[in-house]
C-alpha cells in the first residue's frame, strides 16, 4: 500500500546524497493499492522492453503504467468507470506470443470485467499500449494469476478458483478452495494498528484485499492459509488422461487425448517439440488405452441374458474402437490385433464387420485384408442384407476375393450393379455383363410380351452401363483407366452391331441387340448415342462407326413394321438433328425421309393421331424439314389434319393469318388463338401489312371468336381496335352472340381487363346492350345499371317501359330525380300484388304470393327511406301515407263476406311499415292518419288495435333507450373531467437530479439561488441555464419556458415570439418551479407567485391531449340537447314540422354515432 502526497523539490548540496521526487497520486484523488513491476524470465532478459524497468500502479480510480528507466514516465493511464466500489483493483503481468511476437501483456480488472492491455515497442522506441479483448465475467474477482501464457487462473469472492482460457475465454473447471482458509489483509488495508487513518474507500476495499497471501512462480500458484501453505498448479497431459482412467472414463480419455493429438486442447502441460512428435506420443498412448477398452469390452459383456442385450453392449463399445483406429490411421492394428481380440466374441465380431460399412460407403475406408472382406460378404449374406452387400462391393478392392465365387453370388441375388463392378474392376471384362443381361430382356421383347419389373430394372441398368462405358466412364461410380477407354469403347460398338449372337438360333434376325434396345426405349438409346456421337473425335474410325449404326438402325427400323410412330419419329429426329450439324458427316437417302412423313401422314390411319403430329414437329423443328419439299408437306398435313405442322410452315412463310384458321379449327387448341392473335398484334418485329391480315381474318372469324370465348373476343377488340367497336356490332348478326360480347365489353363485373374510360363507344351501344339484357335476362338489369355508365336516362325508361320492366323503371326515375314517379310505380305493383293475394282461393299457392309481396314491400319501403332525408315533411307523408294505406287496405274487407285468407301475415307487413315511417314521420301525424279514415272513425278502432298498441310499445322502446343513453352520456363526462383535472394536477417526476445544460446537480450549485425547473418530459434545467439558452417566451406579462433537449430534438431551434405556437405543440409543456432550499442565496428571493391562477402550457397541452383522445360528437351539445327534450312537455323522439329541433339536432345527423365504449385510459 503505498500512500504518496504532494511535496517540495529537494535542493541539491554537493557532496549529499539527494533524490528527485515526482507526484504520481494526491491523497486527495485516491490511494494506490496494487503495485505490480514488470519481471522477465531469463531467456527474456534481452527482450527491448526490460530496459523500460515497466511498473503498474492501481489506485481506486485508475491505472498507471510507468517507465522507470532511462528516467521517471508515466506511459498509460486508464480510468476503470463505473464499477462497485467494494472491488479490489487487481494486476498481473506476463509475457505472451501475439502475431509471432512475445510481448507483455498487462492484465487489469476491478469487479467482473478483465482488461488485456498488449505493451509493444515501436521503431522510434517509444511504447505503445493496444487493448486487447475484453473477459466479461459473472462473479466479482479478489485475485488474478497467469498460470501460463494461455490460461490464467481467477479467485472470486466466494472463494473459489476458475481456470480460464485466455484466448476463447472458455472456462475449463472451477475449484472450490474454502478449506484453504485464506488470509486476507483487511487489518492492514484498514490501518487498525494506527488507529485507522485511511479512507472509507480504501477500508471498504480492504474487505476483500489478499495480495500478499497469493503468489506464483514456475506455474505454481501459492496460497497462503491460516494454518498452511497450499501449492496449486496444472496437470499434465499424462496426468489429465490417467486421471480420467482411474475414474473408468475410458471414452472421456480418449476424445481428450485426441483433443491433444489434434492440438485442440486447452491447458496443456507436458507436450513439447514440433508436431509430428506430439502426436507420436500421443498416438502411442492412445493405442494403449484402445487395448484396454477392447479388453474391457470383452469382460464387461453380459454372459447371461437375450442376444439383443450383447449386442447393444458392443454396439456401444466397438464403434469407438473403428472410430480412433481410423483416426489414428493404423489400419494395420484395426484388422489384425484388435480383429482377432474381437472375434474371441461372435456377436463383437458381427458388430465389427457392421461398423466397417459407413467407412466403406464414404470411400473412407478402401483396402482391408482378404479375410476381414471375406467375412464381412459372408456376414451380411448371412443376415439377408444383399442391398448393403452390393453397395459394400462397388466401394471396395476385390481383386484379392474369389472372382466366380462374387460373380455367381451377385447373379444369384440379382446384384447386378456389384456383378458389372466385379467383371470391369476384377477381370477388366466389360461384355459379358452385357451378354448375361441380354439374354434375360430379349426374350420377350422379342415375343412382344410385357416385362416385369425386374426385367425392366435391368434393362435400365444395361443403357446405363452402355452409355457410361462408351463416355469412358466407370459403372456405377468412377473412371475407366484412360488407356482402357479406346478399347473399351471398340469393344461395346463391335459388341452392339454384331450380326447374331454368339448362341445364335436359326430364327434369330439380324442386329439382334440394336433390336433389342429399340424395341425397350427407342428414345434412350438413340440419346446414348446422341450422346457419344458428340464424344467422338473427328478420325476415320469414328466416322466409319458412326455411319455404319446409322445404316443399322435405318435397316431394323423401316424395313420392320412392328415399331410404332414414335419410334420410328424418334429415329428420324435423331437423324435430323445429326444432320443439321455443321460438321456432319453422315449420309442418309432422301427417300426415306419421304416413306416416313408418307407413314406418319397416311390419312388411312387414324389411332395415334396426337402422336403422329408431334413426332412429326419434332422431326421437323430438329432440322428435317431440309428433307422435303415444303408445298407437299403442307398439302399433307392439311390433310391428316396436322395443324401443329401446318402452323410450323406458315410461320416461317409469315404467313399467320393463315394459322389463326389453323387454331380453330383444331379443337384442342382452339382457345390459345386468342392469346396469338394478341402476341400478333402488339410484339414488336411484325409488319403493318402482317397485322392488318391478321386483323382482318380475325374479323372474318369474329362470330366463331365471339361463341368460343365472348370475354377474350371482347378483351381482343378493345384492346387492339377500340375505335372499330360499331363495326364489330355490325358484323354480329346473331342476337345471342351481340349480347354476349356487349356484355362481356361493358359489364365490369365479366373480369376482362380493359380501361372503360379509353373505349370510345356512343351511348348508343349501351343503350342497345340495355335492349338485349331486358330480352334475354331481364332479371339483371338493375344490377347491371347500377354498375354501367353512358347511358340516357330517357332513352332508357323509354327501353325498360317498353319490355314492361317497372321495378327498373322505377329505379331509373328515381336515379333521375323523379321520386313521387318511382313510387306510384312501386305502389301499383305493391297493390296489383294484394289484389292478387286478396282475391285467391286456397287452392293457389300462398307462400309464392306472399313472398311477392314481402319483396316488393321490402323494395317500395328502402325508396322511400332512400329518399326521406332529402324531402320535406308534406313530401315525406305523400310517399309514406299511400304506402300505408295500400297495406291497410286489404284488412279493411276482414268483416266483409269474402275475407282474405292470411290477416296475420298482412298485419305484420303493416307494423313493418309503421315502424320504418316512425324514423320520419311523427306518431302523432300517424295515429291522426289513422283515425280520419272513414272506417276507424265510427268505432271500429278494434281492427287496428294491435297496431296501436305496437307502435306504443316501440315509443317506450325509444324512451327507455334514451334515457339509458342520456345516463351513459353524463357518466362518461364525469370520468373525462375527473381524468382531465388529475392530469393538470399531477406532480412532475425528473428524470436525473442534474441540469440538462450544465450537467450540474441542482442541490451543489452554490453559485446563485438559481430557480429549479421540471417539465412534463421528465427533463430539469436551472432557469439561468435556460435563459442562456434563450429557451423563454413572454407572453402577456408572464415567462413561458420550453424544454431545450425536446426542442432541439424536434428541430424547431429558436423558439418564436408568436404565442399561438405554445397552442400548436412546438414549444414543450412547461414546467414545474421549486427553488433550492438546501443552499438559498442571502440578498435574493427567487420565489415567485402569480398575480392570478392561470393554465400554463403544461395544462394547456394535457387539455388539448385530452380533446384529441375523446374527439367526436359534442358532449356539452348532446347533454343540452337531451335536457331540452326532457323538460319539454310535448317530448317525444321525432319531431312533427321539419324546423323543429328534432330536424336541427345531432341525431339527424347522419354522420352521429354514439360510442357507448369506455374512452381510452390515458397514461400516467
Amino acid at each position: 500500500m503505498l500512500n504518496m502526497k504532494r511535496s517540495g523539490k529537494p535542493m541539491r548540496v554537493m557532496g549529499v546524497r539527494t533524490c528527485e521526487s515526482r507526484c504520481l497520486f494526491s491523497g486527495s484523488k485516491g490511494e494506490v493499492c496494487c503495485i505490480e513491476p514488470l519481471h522477465s524470465k531469463p531467456e527474456l532478459k534481452d527482450h527491448p522492453i526490460t530496459q523500460f524497468s515497466l511498473l503498474a500502479m492501481a489506485s481506486l480510480t485508475k491505472i498507471l503504467v510507468i517507465g522507470l528507466k532511462p528516467s521517471l514516465k508515466v506511459w498509460m493511464t486508464f480510468p476503470y468507470g463505473r464499477m462497485d466500489p467494494s472491488s479490489v483493483p487487481l494486476l498481473a503481468w506476463h509475457f505472451v506470443a501475439v502475431h509471432n511476437y512475445v510481448n507483455p501483456m498487462l492484465a487489469f480488472c476491478r469487479g467482473d470485467v478483465v482488461h488485456f492491455l498488449l505493451v509493444k515497442r515501436d521503431e522510434s522506441g517509444a511504447i505503445h499500449v493496444t487493448k486487447q479483448k475484453h473477459l466479461h465475467l459473472y462473479y466479482d474477482l479478489i485475485n488474478f494469476t497467469w498460470i501460463n501464457s494461455r490460461t490464467v487462473v481467477l479467485l472470486d469472492s466466494v472463494e473459489k478458483l476458475h481456470v480460464i482460457d485466455r484466448q476463447t475465454q472458455e472456462e475449463l473447471e472451477t475449484v472450490e478452495i474454502s478449506e484453504v482458509q485464506l488470509v486476507y489483509n483487511s487489518s492492514h488495508f484498514k490501518s487498525l494498528a494506527t488507529g485507522g487513518n485511511v479512507s472509507q474507500a480504501l477500508a471498504l476495499v480492504g474487505e476483500k484485499a489478499c495480495y500478499q497471501s497469493i503468489s506464483s512462480y514456475g506455474g505454481q500458484i501459492f496460497y497462503l492459509g491460516t494454518k498452511s501453505v497450499y501449492v496449486m498448479m496444472l496437470r499434465s497431459w499424462r496426468e489429465r488422461v490417467d486421471h480420467l482412467l482411474k475414474q473408468d472414463c475410458l471414452t472421456e480419455a480418449l476424445a481428450l487425448a485426441w483433443s491433444f493429438h489434434e492440438g485442440k486442447a486447452k491447458a496443456v502441460v507436458g507436450l513439447s517439440g514440433d508436431a509430428s512428435k506430439r502426436k507420436a506420443v500421443v498416438a502411442d498412448r492412445m493405442v494403449e488405452i484402445l487395448f484396454h477398452y477392447a479388453d474391457r469390452a470383452l469382460k464387461k459383456c453380459p454372459d447371461q441374458g437375450k442376444i439383443q442385450v450383447m449386442e447393444q453392449h458392443f454396439q456401444d463399445m466397438v464403434p469407438v474402437i473403428v472410430d480412433y483406429c481410423l483416426l489414428l490411421e493404423r489400419k494395420d492394428l484395426l484388422f489384425s490385433q484388435m480383429y482377432d481380440k474381437l472375434s474371441e466374441n461372435s456377436v463383437a465380431k458381427g458388430v465389427f464387420l457392421e461398423c466397417l460399412e459407413p467407412y466403406i460407403l464414404s470411400d473412407k475406408l478402401v483396402g482391408m485384408t482378404p479375410q476381414v472382406m471375406k467375412d464381412l460378404i459372408v456376414h451380411f449374406q448371412d443376415k439377408k442384407l444383399m442391398e448393403n452387400v452390393e453397395a459394400l462391393i462397388v466401394h471396395m478392392d476385390i481383386t484379392s476375393l474369389d472372382i466366380q465365387q462374387v460373380v455367381l453370388m451377385c447373379w444369384e441375388n440379382r446384384l447386378y450393379d456389384a456383378m458389372i463392378y466385379v467383371y470391369n474392376r476384377g477381370m477388366n471384362e466389360f461384355i459379358s455383363p452385357m451378354e448375361k443381361l441380354f439374354r434375360v430382356i430379349a426374350p420377350p421383347l422379342n415375343a412382344g410380351r410385357t416385362l416385369t419389373d425386374e426385367q425392366v430394372v435391368m434393362g435400365n441398368k444395361l443403357l446405363v452401363y452402355i452409355s457410361c462405358c462408351l463416355a469412358g466412364r466407370a459403372y456405377p461410380l468412377g473412371d475407366i483407366p484412360e488407356d482402357l477407354v479406346p478399347l473399351v469403347k471398340n469393344q461395346v460398338f463391335e459388341f452392339l452391331i454384331r450380326l447374331h449372337s454368339a448362341e445364335a438360333s436359326s430364327e434369330e434376325e439380324i442386329y439382334p441387340y440394336v433390336r433389342t434396345l429399340l424395341h425397350f426405349d427407342t428414345r434412350e438409346f438413340l440419346n446414348v448415342l446422341a450422346l457419344t456421337f458428340e464424344d467422338f473425335k473427328n478420325d476415320k474410325q469414328a466416322v466409319e462407326y458412326q455411319q455404319r449404326i446409322v445404316d443399322i438402325l435405318l435397316k431394323v427400323m423401316v424395313e420392320n413394321s412392328d415399331f410404332t410412330p414414335s419410334q420410328v419419329g424418334c429415329l428420324f429426329t435423331f437423324l435430323a438433328r445429326q444432320l443439321a450439324k455443321p460438321d456432319n458427316t453422315l449420309f442418309v437417302n432422301r427417300t426415306l425421309f419421304d416413306q416416313v412423313l408418307e407413314f406418319l401422314c397416311s390419312p388411312d390411319d387414324d389411332s395415334r393421331h396426337s402422336e403422329r403430329q408431334q413426332v412429326l414437329l419434332e422431326l421437323l423443328q430438329a432440322g428435317g424439314i431440309v428433307q422435303f419439299e415444303e408445298s407437299r408437306l403442307i398439302r399433307m398435313a392439311e390433310k391428316a389434319e396436322f395443324y401443329q405442322i401446318c402452323e410450323f410452315m406458315y410461320e416461317r412463310e409469315h404467313q399467320y393469318d393463315k394459322i389463326i384458321d389453323c387454331y380453330l379449327r383444331d379443337p384442342l387448341r382452339e382457345e390459345e388463338v386468342f392469346n396469338y392473335i394478341h402476341n400478333i398484334l402488339s410484339i414488336p418485329g411484325h409488319s403493318a401489312e402482317e397485322k392488318q391480315s391478321v386483323w382482318q381474318k380475325a374479323m372474318d372469324h369474329i362470330e366463331e371468336l365471339v361463341s368460343l370465348r365472348p370475354g377474350k373476343a371482347a378483351e381482343l377488340v378493345a384492346t387492339h381496335f377500340s375505335e372499330q367497336i360499331e363495326t364489330v356490332i355490325k358484323k354480329l348478326q346473331n342476337q345471342v352472340l351481340l349480347f354476349k360480347f356487349l356484355r362481356s365489353l361493358l359489364d365490369p363485373r365479366e373480369g376482362i381487363h380493359v380501361n372503360q374510360e379509353l373505349l370510345q363507344m356512343s351511348p348508343c351501344v349501351t343503350e342497345q346492350f340495355i335492349e338485349l339484357l331486358c330480352q334475354f335476362s331481364p332479371n339483371q338489369v338493375v344490377e347491371t345499371l347500377q354498375v354501367l355508365e353512358c347511358y340516357r336516362l330517357e332513352e332508357t325508361i323509354q327501353i325498360t317501359q317498353k319490355y314492361q320492366l317497372h321495378e327498373v323503371t322505377a329505379y331509373l326515375l328515381e336515379k333521375k330525380g323523379d321520386i313521387h314517379g318511382a313510387f306510384l310505380i312501386m305502389l301499383q305493383r305493391l297493390q296489383s300484388k294484394l289484389q292478387e293475394i286478396t282475391h285467391q282461393d286456397e287452392k293457389t299457392k300462398e307462400e309464392l304470393s306472399l313472398k311477392d309481396v314481402e319483396d316488393t314491400m321490402v323494395e317500395t319501403i328502402a325508396l322511400c327511406q332512400r329518399n326521406s332525408h332529402n324531402l320535406n315533411q308534406q313530401q315525406r307523408e305523400a310517399l309514406w301515407f299511400p304506402l300505408l294505406e295500400a297495406m291497410m287496405a286489404p284488412q279493411k274487407l276482414s268483416g266483409s263476406a269474402a275475407p282474405h285468407l292470411h290477416p296475420d301475415a298482412l298485419k305484420s307487413l303493416t307494423m313493418q311499415v309503421l315502424n320504418s315511417m316512425a324514423a320520419f314521420i311523427a306518431l302523432p301525424s300517424i295515429l291522426q292518419r289513422i283515425l280520419q279514415d272513414p272506417v276507424y272513425g265510427k268505432g271500429k278502432l278494434g281492427e287496428i288495435q294491435g297496431l296501436i298498441l305496437g307502435m306504443l310499445d316501440t315509443f317506450n322502446y325509444e324512451q327507455t333507450l334514451l334515457e339509458t343513453t342520456t345516463s351513459l352520456l353524463n357518466q362518461d363526462l364525469h370520468w373525462s373531467l375527473c381524468n382531465l383535472r388529475a392530469s393538470v394536477t399531477r406532480g412532475l417526476n425528473p428524470k436525473q437530479d442534474y441540469c440538462s445544460i450544465c450537467l450540474q446537480q441542482y442541490k451543489r450549485r452554490q453559485e446563485m439561488a438559481d430557480e429549479i425547473i421540471v417539465f412534463s418530459c421528465g427533463h430539469l434545467y436551472h432557469s439561468f441555464c435556460l435563459q442562456n439558452k434563450e429557451c423563454t417566451i413572454e407572453t402577456e406579462g408572464q415567462t413561458r419556458w420550453t424544454c431545450y433537449k425536446c426542442s432541439s430534438s424536434n428541430k424547431v431551434g429558436k423558439l418564436s415570439e408568436n404565442s399561438s405556437e405554445i397552442k400548436t405543440g412546438k414549444t414543450a409543456p412547461s414546467q414545474v418551479k421549486m427553488s433550492p432550499s438546501c443552499h438559498p442565496s442571502k440578498g435574493d428571493s427567487t420565489v415567485k407567485a402569480a398575480s392570478e391562477p392561470v393554465l400554463d402550457p403544461q395544462q394547456i397541452q394535457a387539455f388539448d391531449q385530452l380533446c384529441r383522445l375523446y374527439r367526436g360528437s359534442s358532449r356539452l351539445a348532446l347533454l343540452t340537447e337531451l335536457s331540452q327534450n326532457r323538460s319539454s312537455e310535448s317530448y317525444r323522439p321525432f319531431s312533427g314540422s321539419q324546423s323543429g329541433p328534432a330536424f336541427n339536432s345531432v341525431f339527424q345527423n347522419e354522420n352521429f354515432q354514439l360510442q357507448l365504449i369506455p374512452p381510452p385510459v390515458t397514461e400516467d
